[in-house]
């Protein structure tokens, strides 16, 4: 979550992402029942609506992401509904892989993981970023991965009952907390 203020023209990644609606219904190809299942039963809960709307301003959340990515899929609806449902938070969707220079603006360690929401300010200028995952859970699987102990599959196994468990509420808060902190 850290300000970046060189770098890639956001304004311009901003206007060639894809709205929410596009990105799902025509971009989405691998996962599509699943992303529209599970954007079907996203849902940010009341308090969160209201702690939004209590931030004021204008954001714009780009995210970078791809359909065949589970963190993806478990996070991004999500985010999807906190933009429609408060007046002053916008949501579009970049493809990571057509779009690396903007990518390479926000590596995880190095890695282009995703989705990475970059929260934006009205002149286009970040006010913090979110991804691949929430913290806890990202420690949580490179603890794991680092142990070797369990198959893989097994480690998102638990990454998917997690995600099942939180709705979503973890991201939306993180992304709330990047609002108000800006």
């Amino acid at each position: 979550m850290t300000d970046v203020t060189a770098g890639p023209d956001l304004g311009a990644y901003w206007k060639n992402a894809f709205s929410w609606d596009d990105y799902l219904n025509r971009e989405v190809q691998q996962n599509a029942d699943l992303w529209k299942s599970l954007y079907g039963r996203a849902a940010v809960s009341d308090a969160a609506r209201e702690r939004a709307n209590g931030l004021g301003g204008s954001w714009r959340i780009l995210v970078i992401s791809e359909d065949w990515c589970g963190d993806a899929f478990n996070t991004v609806p999500v985010m999807a509904r906190l933009a429609e449902g408060v007046p002053g938070i916008e949501l579009r969707v970049a493809k990571r892989d057509e779009n690396l220079e903007l990518m390479d603006a926000f590596l995880t360690n190095g890695s282009r993981s995703i989705p990475i929401a970059i929260v934006l300010r009205e002149d286009d200028t970040v006010a913090g970023h979110w991804g691949p995952r929430p913290p806890e859970l990202q420690e949580f699987v490179l603890s794991e991965k680092k142990k070797g102990e369990r198959p893989v599959e097994e480690i998102y196994k638990d990454v998917r009952t997690w995600y099942a468990r939180d709705r979503g509420e973890t991201t939306v808060r993180q992304i709330l907390d990047i609002i108000a902190a800006a």
